[in-house]
């Protein structure tokens, strides 16, 4: 199985949204693990493997990104998607730990403002595109505009009514939009990776107790978590219809199991590494001349 060019390993291709194939979230297991960890001898063990192959992967993951950064033949643009407690944060701040900050870029977008909103949807997102050889993270990003809009009309923008959301055929644009932005992306260069944060109902519940139950997670907590939950159904036929729709050779969405963190965290570090590595990349080469000014520079910098 390709993506943008990379093989990706075997296991992770059950939890690919094939593209125009019919997606049920039902279908894909919230709490699935790592097969090599059902040879655990407990719940704990398993979870101490699965750190352990994160930590081996957080490694694999610094190395690629130097040779990323040194070849400047690519971009990564990271898209992260999910339910309110899915994960989002932790799976950037876990993943992302052993890279060089220097190449690495996070950004959170927020409820578009009155810029934003003069102009088309994807225009915030274009602005902050990863250059070549630095990895992009969208948290959250411009699906939003398919997924909160479409449960919550009410917070689309006023756009005129010629071609606002009354229009026939107006998701479908939109879907076909960021086909084709995210194929542009690829022509040019930058590996789209998406993950959709994949939570159950009942897990969400658990952590938001858990958020409610700690004082030192009250910050964590915001009430819509608990009025937006009302919305499950929709929220989910919402993302099944992005999923089918945006899922691509080029750029597939990955489903990822996130009942368990660190299945979740080990997961896309997975898919991000093998991307990485699959292109392919290595160190700039250099003319003999260059060489011999190295060598010089050396040669005067031990002889201070």
């Amino acid at each position: 199985m390709e993506v943008n060019g990379p093989n990706v390993r075997k296991y992770l291709e059950r939890f690919i949204a094939k593209p125009h194939k019919k997606i049920r979230l039902k279908k894909f297991d919230t709490g699935w693990v790592k097969h090599e960890a059902f040879k655990a001898k407990s719940e704990e063990e398993a979870k101490q493997f699965l750190k352990d192959l994160l930590a081996k992967d957080r490694g694999d993951l610094a190395a690629a990104q130097d040779i990323l950064a040194a070849s400047r033949k690519y971009g990564i643009l990271i898209v992260l998607q999910g339910m309110d407690t899915s994960g989002k944060d932790g799976t950037i701040r876990h993943v992302m730990s052993g890279v060089n900050p220097q190449g690495c870029q996070v950004y959170s977008f927020k409820v578009p403002d009155a810029e934003d909103h003069a102009h088309d949807f994807l225009w915030r997102y274009e602005k902050v595109l990863p250059e070549r050889g630095m990895i992009g993270i969208f948290n959250r990003s411009y699906y939003e505009d398919v997924l909160v809009v479409q449960v919550h009309p009410e917070r689309m923008e006023d756009l005129p009514a010629a071609i606002g959301p009354d229009v026939n055929g107006f998701w479908e644009g939109r879907y076909k939009d960021i086909n084709a932005f995210e194929k542009h992306l690829v022509r040019n260069g930058t590996v789209v990776l998406k993950f959709f944060l994949n939570i159950s109902k009942e897990e969400q519940k658990r952590r938001l107790i858990d958020r409610l139950s700690h004082k030192e997670k009250y910050w964590k907590f915001s009430y819509s978590d608990v009025t937006e939950r009302q919305y499950w159904d929709q929220y989910m036929a919402a993302y099944e219809e992005m999923l089918e729709s945006t899922s691509t050779a080029y750029a597939p969405w990955f489903i990822v199991p996130a009942d368990h963190k660190w299945m979740a965290r080990t997961f896309v570090a997975e898919a991000i590494t093998s991307a990485i590595t699959g292109l392919n990349l290595s160190y700039p080469e250099f003319s003999e001349e260059q060489i011999r000014y190295f060598s010089e520079a050396k040669k005067q910098l031990e002889e201070e």
